[in-house]
């Protein structure tokens, strides 16, 4: 796979005239200002056109190539990988934006099962999960999902959102409650508010504040459920809760745990049992759920519960469950080959694998002088703050083949812009050396041009 060369050296100052005048003019057009919260809730009796905000915005930023989303990749999430950007500008380098956690999406196993259960069941359900939607390999998934989680019943999702969401749009009533941390995906904080409108918010990973909002729920409403939610891993902070004290808590109080473990489950974890199982707590938590999209090389989802009654709940009430097609025989396939190679020998390799990257990684890019977050993990958050200069960072990253996931509002709130890199195993030392350079230059040299743009810019304003 050959490589265009990165060199930090060319993001030096014979390239820094044309950034300041590059930048002088992202700022006069507004293309790095404002966010997408001022377009989130646009008023007026036309749907349609009242939308157009949005895109005069997304205009603005995409003609300085400021736009981040919509992405194409050509070919396998490989490590290397080429990419598009919405305007069709192509490129070529390190591929720290795609979630492969374990690399499982290039396993010739992976690989030959999907064919295989193309060539045997062909690539369609036909029907929801109840009605004859599964088949005998989405059987064996259940079964393989709970013996990794160590919970009995295993309900399949065809989305991760869809298994967040249908949980707990089920099992709540609109008298019931739900503390939620307040980072937590917008799969589970949208089900929740659809449920019930008595939603609490808990600081982040704070359960002494989760004591106290479920007591003074339980204090006042004796009749009626509780819900606590939280996550194992959460995705753009790579930070883990106190799960047992959680735990604990609820059972103190006659509530009931949700842990998303969407991004550690089959990662992390000495038998890729995810943050519950390097906690101490696999089979101890009253509600798991997940996602597929991650380590396991396919969409889907999934609940598991010691409950035989809370299955068939989800079965007849969950919404994604019962009205929407299930998994595909080529999907659940792929899923439970990438079930037992997390459970094998292979799988704890892969996973040392990750781990040595996350580590390096986070100790190259510490020693460029960046802020990066949480716990060793595939995700390397690294915190920048300012969307103007996470913005500018993008564009400089891409030009010079670095691609990594600049997330700001709706995923993180206004004023948290950070850069999400997420790892794979078959990542090597190599390519995190060439590329914490270059990611610290390129932080540098936004934070510098922003700077004096803004400087310059007011002193324009203040001449006139």
């Amino acid at each position: 796979m050959s490589l265009q060369p990165l060199d930090p050296a060319s993001l030096s100052d014979t390239a820094d005239s044309a950034l300041e005048r590059e930048v002088d003019a992202m700022l006069a057009e507004g293309a790095l200002a404002g966010t997408a919260a001022q377009f989130s809730q646009p008023r007026g009796p036309d749907l349609l056109a009242r939308t157009a905000a949005v895109e005069r915005w997304h205009d603005q930023r995409a003609n300085h190539g400021l736009w981040q989303y919509a992405r194409s990749l050509e070919g396998a999430p490989y490590p290397i990988a080429s990419i598009r950007d919405e305007a069709g500008t192509g490129a070529r380098g390190i591929n720290f934006a795609s979630q492969d956690y374990l690399s499982l999406a290039s396993h010739p196993g992976v690989a030959e099962a999907a064919a295989r259960a193309l060539r045997d069941a062909g690539p369609h359900s036909a029907g929801s999960a109840v009605l004859l939607g599964n088949t005998k390999t989405s059987l064996l998934l259940e079964q393989a999902i709970a013996g990794l989680v160590q919970a009995e019943h295993v309900a399949l999702f065809p989305t991760g959102w869809g298994a967040a969401f249908g949980a707990i749009t089920a099992l709540l009533q609109p008298q019931d409650h739900v503390v939620i941390d307040q980072f937590a995906h917008a799969s589970l904080r949208q089900g929740a508010s659809a449920a019930t409108p008595k939603v609490a918010v808990n600081r982040h990973l704070d359960v002494d504040h989760v004591r106290q909002l479920v007591g003074a729920i339980r204090a006042r409403d004796t009749g009626h459920g509780i819900l606590v939610v939280t996550e194992g891993l959460f995705s753009m902070d790579s930070d883990s809760p106190d799960l047992a004290r959680l735990q604990a808590v609820c059972h103190e109080f006659g509530a009931t745990l949700l842990v998303d473990v969407a991004h550690d489950l089959g990662a992390l974890g000495p038998n890729g049992g995810g943050a519950i199982e390097a906690q101490g707590m696999l089979g101890k938590i009253d509600l798991v759920m997940g996602a597929f999209s991650k380590t396991f090389s396919s969409n889907g989802g999934f609940v598991a519960t010691a409950s035989r009654a809370v299955k068939r709940h989800l079965q007849l009430y969950a919404g994604p469950h019962m009205f929407s097609n299930a998994l595909s025989p080529v999907q659940a396939a792929v899923i439970l080959e990438c079930v037992n190679i997390v459970r094998s020998s292979e799988g704890a390799a892969l996973r040392a694998d990750l781990l040595r990257n996350a580590e390096g990684l986070r100790r190259l890019l510490t020693d460029e002088g960046l802020a990066c977050m949480g716990t060793p993990s595939a995700i390397v958050p690294v915190l920048i703050g300012s969307e103007k200069v996470s913005r500018l960072v993008g564009k400089l990253l891409f030009e010079q083949s670095v691609f990594v996931n600049q997330v700001e509002f709706p995923g993180v709130p206004v004023g948290a812009s950070r850069l999400r890199l997420q790892l794979m195993a078959n990542h090597n030392m190599q390519q995190l050396k060439r590329a914490a350079p270059v990611i610290g230059t390129a932080v540098a040299r936004a934070r510098a041009a922003i700077a004096a743009g803004e400087a310059r810019l007011q002193g324009k304003q203040g001449n006139s």
